[in-house]
């Protein structure tokens, strides 16, 4: 069994990047640019958009948060969000989910400028991955790749079995590992809720990824010997015996399930970093796209 440290891999990323940053300033031209949107204050969303600026930093990036109050209307939003799409100086465009019940995150996504979406999300960005087009990839199926890249997993004409369907993550892992490029040309499953003989899928599966959001649902009588998985879940589960009054838990019951496979992801240190990587990837290709 060995760990996938999407530490590791994430470091490689953003050292290359760093030094395609660093070409670009010493040309003589301005840094990328990301802007993140952050509505309310969601703990785990106050925690991402830190890294993000952080990471952004870290290689030379220019970033701008901008903060709305909780009770912000969707209105405002849209306001802010056009005033980004409007800014030559801005190259990608974040805006943090989840977002409060009173906002509709569908507007909200198909707000932003399809040339600046380097979340992925917009229907126009969704469109091209499911035809094969040169497009924005959501961030997580994105580092998720990157990550199997950097490890030199072999995928081609393995069966992979992805759980859950969201639009952020399941659907585009599943396209992806389906595509025809080095790292994908697997066949693959997408399981969900009304999935029937989900374990015995499971079991079959060379490549596991679980993005369901439920807590070590994955358990090891789940997992054939020798697969690679790939957690994607990260819940806060209320714990009093822990320092913060929670622990971090994937979607995968990690102690059970490591000494089956070949590779896995720990939570935390896995994919959450490599969702990072991906988005700073997804700006320097905004960057250039506008720049030419």
């Amino acid at each position: 069994m060995q760990i996938l440290d999407g530490k590791l891999a994430a470091q490689h990323t953003k050292d290359t990047l760093k030094k395609e940053v660093d070409e670009i300033i010493a040309a003589g031209k301005r840094a990328p640019h990301l802007a993140a949107i952050l509505v309310g204050n969601n703990g785990a969303s106050e925690t991402y958009v830190a890294s993000k600026v952080k990471n952004c930093t870290e290689i030379g990036f220019a970033s701008t948060l901008i903060r709305l109050g909780e009770d912000s209307s969707e209105a405002t939003l849209l306001q802010e969000i056009e005033k980004l799409n409007n800014d030559d100086a801005v190259d990608g465009i974040l805006v943090q989910l989840p977002l409060p019940k009173h906002i509709s995150e569908q507007k909200v996504t198909e707000s932003v400028n399809p040339l600046k979406d380097v979340d992925g999300f917009h229907p126009i960005s969704a469109g091209k991955l499911v035809l094969g087009l040169p497009t924005f990839i959501s961030a997580t199926p994105y580092g998720i790749m990157l990550l199997l890249e950097h490890y030199n997993i072999p995928t081609r004409g393995k069966h992979a079995v992805v759980i859950g369907r969201s639009n952020i993550v399941g659907r585009p892992m599943s396209i992806l590992l389906s595509s025809n490029h080095p790292h994908g040309n697997c066949t693959v499953t997408l399981c969900h809720s009304h999935t029937q003989n989900l374990k015995e899928l499971c079991q079959r599966a060379d490549i596991l990824v679980a993005a369901l959001g439920k807590p070590e649902f994955v358990t090891a009588d789940m997992v054939k010997e020798g697969a690679v998985v790939i957690d994607v879940g990260i819940t806060r589960v209320p714990d009093s015996t822990a320092k913060r009054g929670y622990v971090i838990k994937g979607d995968v019951a990690f102690n059970g399930v490591a000494p089956k496979t070949s590779f896995i992801t720990p939570v935390p240190g896995g994919v959450g970093l490599m969702t990072i990587a991906g988005l700073l990837k997804n700006t320097l290709q905004a960057y250039r796209t506008r720049q030419q």
